[in-house]
């Protein structure tokens, strides 16, 4: 599990591990299938940590034509998906869900929401505009101007009640994938962008240099492989390249 850093503040940089998860002794392979929502109705200039809103018309063709996509690169490898279907609890993350849970029919049983794979909390900031969490904490005494560039600052935490950092949830993502795992089976995720690309760097599978160029493409399934011995690989699936100084977004 992920080791916050004891008496760590609002604020601090953290450094964050992970402990490699076992499938089971002489168990083979698993396999971690993950997906990022499809477009949604988006507050405009707020980061988009837990916002509640459906995905638009675009978003659902993208989370059909993902579901198609990973049930085909499924089947090209001859890989058996788990009963169960992981999503965040943000609805369009579990609409996006619930149509790979379609698609790959009667060989998924179960969709289970979880607060694990949610995007980087910004805790009683959630859902404000950037300017509007800059007010706040120019208005309080108790604390510092954010760093510039601070959305996309992996290690800082803003002060407030129930934030964390980036790299915090990535690790609670990482160790949400890793406690999933299912020896010889694909274990399917629906969330978030930063959160999982924060994740892939806690495995082993980014380094923290390589997060701010990638993005992640609506509802285009990652494919990925854990040996019993502790490594993870790239299987299938592309990381979107970000544009210079584009702007990172979940």
């Amino acid at each position: 599990m992920a080791d916050s850093g004891a008496g760590t503040g609002p604020g601090r940089r953290v450094a964050m591990q992970i402990q490699p998860a076992q499938p089971g002794a002489g168990a083979g392979p698993a396999y971690v299938a993950f997906l990022r929502h499809g477009a949604y109705r988006q507050r405009a200039d707020a980061p988009s940590a837990r916002q509640p809103f459906p995905l638009t018309e675009e978003g659902l063709a993208q989370a059909r034509a993902g579901a198609d996509r990973l049930a085909a690169m499924l089947a090209a490898r001859g890989l058996v998906p788990a009963p169960v279907i992981h999503s965040s609890c943000q609805l369009r993350a579990w609409q996006t869900a619930e149509a790979v849970r379609l698609r790959l029919g009667a060989q998924v049983r179960t969709l289970r929401q979880t607060s694990a794979l949610a995007e980087r909390g910004l805790g009683s900031a959630a859902n404000l505009t950037v300017a509007e969490i800059e007010a706040v904490l120019a208005a309080d005494p108790r604390h510092p101007a954010p760093p510039p560039g601070w959305k996309s600052d992996r290690d800082y935490r803003l002060p407030l009640e129930g934030a964390e950092s980036l790299a915090e949830a990535g690790a609670r993502v990482a160790a949400h994938l890793q406690a999933t795992l299912q020896s010889g089976r694909v274990v399917v995720h629906v969330g978030h962008g930063a959160a999982f690309r924060h994740a892939c760097c806690h495995l082993g599978l980014l380094a923290p240099e390589r997060i701010a160029a990638l993005s992640m493409y609506h509802a285009e399934p990652l494919l990925f492989c854990y040996q019993p011995h502790g490594s993870w690989r790239h299987l299938a699936g592309q990381w979107k390249v970000r544009a210079p100084k584009e702007e990172p977004i979940d």
